[in-house]
């Protein structure tokens, strides 16, 4: 029987063994996705204790909780830090085969240096330990950060934000880790939102014009582009419930954008028109610009209304959304590139059916610009756990580039997370290994050490052209 999580964890031969130990450990992190709040890394945040930093505004773990039956008081309530930090050990201690009990106690061994189980019987004992370890400098969140190899963190950012933490961390000298911005321009798409018309006034207070059309909508974002770009961006993001394909005259947009401005209500019809003009729109100037363009779909968000209502958006009440069309990805994709504006772009779906449509679609338009073009994103949310970061990866690997992969992103916003690139590491080790071993590929260690040290790091590095240097 083997140790629990030992140092070969999840490495099942001495292929995968090497390839982890040797190389993809070694290799340093680049988190070019995550939701970081930029402020607590300019404050260099400290923490009064693991529930902070542990629990807070993790809706993966609230989730769990909520399915052990455990009461929200606990989750999201007043119970103290203590007896919520209790609460989430009983259920830890009985989450078999849900990678929360690896990521956690995979966090547990590299910032805590414990290596027992956390449950309902050691929880007083770790509660105790985190707590004593999180009161020395070396756990602020500049130093975690260093810690975990970080060399470059791209955080999520609405167009209207001033950026103004970012400007700290780059005029800190102290830290040499890049904080930069990435692109979410979502409010400024979904005009079917109740507060829309409050987000246009800020986004023309921003750019310093009143928005009064379609036309200077599309204006203030290339200007707040620009600004962007000033401070070291080069993608964006997109948070869609699937991507669309209702394309319709530029007459017809300035009609229905006017329509909302005057307070009116548009129809879902309507809505999918003018966002299918928005993302063309943007699509076209991060060609112009060389950003790069990620897009994260295939999510039904709030799914409870009862609980949206009382403790709102981003509290684990999302699932996966089946209504996607590869037919449209692919249309719109196509209608990009017919008018040579099609970007460097990474496809995430949250439904793991869509992995081989994916795949076959991106292939539809790699070129000589850049080594995979197009890419299949990271296993997303409900599936970066093992079975689903290895069906991610099996799917890429047949129908494209496996080699050519931008590798793991956190997706998080907690400050531990850094150790899901191991858990990716030890997965992605373990898959080519066995692929060797079963005689599937050569061992080349050559071959094999830069395939595996380009996914961890390297590709991300290339692709979106940070200014790092490639070890």
């Amino acid at each position: 029987m083997n140790t629990f999580m030992d140092k070969d964890f999840i490495l099942t031969t001495k292929t995968a063994r090497k390839l982890f130990h040797d190389y993809a450990e070694k290799m340093p992190i680049l988190d070019y996705h995550c939701h970081i709040n930029p402020e607590e890394i300019a404050r260099d945040r400290h923490f009064e204790n693991i529930t902070q930093v542990w629990l807070g505004g993790d809706h993966y773990k609230w989730r769990f909780m909520r399915s052990c039956g455990v009461e929200e008081k606990y989750i999201t309530g007043d119970a103290s830090d203590h007896d919520k930090f209790i609460a989430w050990a009983k259920c830890l201690g009985r989450a078999i085969g849900n990678p929360l009990h690896h990521w956690s106690h995979l966090e547990l061994q590299r910032y805590f240096g414990y290596n027992g189980a956390l449950n309902e019987k050691t929880a007083e004992e770790v509660w105790n330990l985190c707590n004593k370890k999180l009161a020395s400098p070396e756990m602020s969140a500049r130093n975690i950060i260093k810690k975990s190899g970080v060399t470059l963190i791209c955080t999520t950012d609405d167009p209207v934000d001033a950026l103004n933490f970012h400007d700290e961390i780059k005029n800190d000298k102290s830290f040499d880790v890049q904080v930069l911005p990435a692109w979410r321009p979502d409010k400024a798409m979904n005009l079917e939102k109740p507060d829309y018309l409050e987000y246009i006034d800020k986004l023309s207070e921003a750019t310093g014009f009143k928005i009064g059309t379609y036309e200077e909508l599309i204006k203030a974002l290339r200007a707040r582009m620009d600004y962007f770009a000033e401070k070291g961006c080069v993608l964006s993001d997109h948070g869609l419930d699937f991507v669309m394909y209702n394309p319709a005259s530029r007459e017809e947009i300035a009609g229905i954008f006017e329509k909302r401005l005057n307070g009116l209500t548009v129809s879902y019809e309507e809505e999918l028109k003018f966002k299918t003009a928005f993302m063309l729109d943007m699509g076209k100037e991060y060609k112009k610009k060389n950003w790069v363009m990620q897009l994260h779909y295939g999510c039904k968000r709030n799914n409870n209304t009862k609980m949206f209502d009382k403790i709102g958006p981003d509290t684990g009440f999302d699932c996966i959304k089946s209504e996607t069309s590869s037919t449209a990805l692919a249309n719109f994709l196509n209608a990009l590139n017919n008018e040579d504006a099609l970007p460097k772009t990474i496809l995430y779906s949250l439904n793991p059916n869509d992995n081989e449509a994916i795949g076959t679609i991106l292939g539809c338009f790699q070129d000589s610009t850049a080594v995979s073009k197009i890419q299949h994103g990271s296993a997303w949310w409900f599936n970066d756990h093992k079975i689903g970061m290895e069906r991610q990866l099996m799917s890429l690997a047949s129908l494209g580039n496996l080699s050519g992969f931008v590798g793991m992103l956190t997706d998080s916003r907690s400050f531990l997370s850094y150790t899901r690139h191991e858990y990716f590491r030890r997965i992605l080790c373990n898959l080519i290994g066995q692929w060797v071993e079963d005689g599937e590929f050569p061992y080349d260690e050559d071959i094999l050490r830069d395939i595996v040290k380009d996914i961890s790091y390297n590709n991300a590095v290339r692709y979106f052209g940070f200014n790092l240097e490639t070890k």
